[in-house]
């Protein structure tokens, strides 16, 4: 009779430890939860990198009927390869977070360091845009002129891509966005230099 006592103790003491157990869990799961997720800055940053790579593509189909460098050429078509991919990857991240795109968001062109309204991040201008005036101007641009102000232009748009992507690194969540930060910043950082060099030959 004791040993069924017994028994019954320790199965009952057992259940009791395997109660306090289950409720310790919960306390664990959001920690995991949060670092895998994303953030308001991982949204801004996709929202104002589209438009902002949009641009760039814009930039770069102009210059196969404008230039007369052929290094000029190349790097726009560099830029076009590299951009194009990214703006999907981006598109399909505001799509899988439910955030509404860039489209409806934001204004298309915006004047450097001009705030956006509307953006769940305040601080993130999209810096480096150009203005519709200054679109137009370089469209109107032949040969020689044109070779220097894309460079000029494009120096001050990457640098602009460059400031998001650091604010991102700085600010975001998203394993996936800070990755793409990271290649802006490494990518960008190396055509700056090399569009500084075509300036100054």
């Amino acid at each position: 009779m004791r040993k069924i006592l017994f028994s019954g103790v320790v199965v009952a003491s057992a259940l009791l430890l395997g109660a306090c157990s289950s409720t310790d869990s919960p306390a664990s799961a959001p920690a995991s939860s949060t670092q895998s997720g994303h953030n308001a800055a991982d949204v801004a940053f996709a929202q104002q990198m589209i438009p902002h790579h949009r641009q760039a593509l814009d930039m770069a189909k102009m210059v196969p009927s404008r230039s007369t460098n052929p290094k000029v050429v190349d790097l726009a078509g560099r830029i076009d390869k590299a951009q194009d991919p990214e703006i999907r990857q981006m598109q399909g991240w505001l799509d899988a977070w439910g955030a509404p795109s860039t489209g409806a968001a934001m204004p298309g062109n915006a004047m450097p360091g001009h705030e956006m309204s509307g953006q769940p991040a305040p601080g993130h201008a999209v810096a480096g845009m150009m203005s519709d005036a200054d679109m137009k101007n370089l469209a109107a641009a032949k040969g020689t002129e044109f070779d220097r102000a894309w460079l000029e232009m494009m120096v001050k748009h990457h640098q602009g891509a460059v400031e998001m992507a650091k604010a991102e690194l700085g600010q975001g969540s998203d394993a996936g966005a800070k990755a793409l930060a990271q290649k802006i910043i490494d990518g960008q950082q190396a055509e700056i230099s090399e569009m500084q060099g075509l300036l100054k030959s």
